[in-house]
């Protein structure tokens, strides 16, 4: 068991013969399966495979660090999705905290699109 346990006195720590066990580590499939859920309100295709997510860090304590662009500084959705992807993300079981940031270095531009997203906008 790897979650507080809330018992009469209150909510203790999971542990073992050799001590606490540490809460589970936040998975990376799911936090980039949260991703995949958030779409450019414009375009029929998620962010994670027009290729706008750069970087995600995760740490031991569960802190999520996410670094992505938009298609364009002028995006009209540059207001809302950061925040279509922190609320995605922040629902990942053991994820404690969601950071978005928006970089522009290196540009956007179409070859950063998965194949299956150049398929679905039929940009072959």
């Amino acid at each position: 068991m790897s979650e507080p346990i809330t018992a009469q006195g209150g909510t203790h720590e999971a542990w073992s013969p050799d001590g606490p066990i540490p809460p589970t580590r936040v998975s990376e499939v799911a936090v980039l399966d949260a991703i995949k859920t958030v779409f450019d309100p414009e375009i029929p295709v998620d962010i994670y495979e027009l290729g706008l997510v750069y970087a995600v860090e995760i740490t031991d304590e569960g802190a999520v660090r996410i670094e992505m662009t938009l298609t364009t500084p002028s995006c009209p959705s540059a207001q809302e999705l950061p925040g279509m992807v922190e609320e995605a993300v922040k629902v990942v079981p053991n994820v404690s905290s969601v950071t978005v940031e928006i970089v522009w270095d290196p540009p956007w531009d179409p070859s950063r699109m998965s194949e299956d997203a150049k398929l679905a906008l039929n940009m072959y």
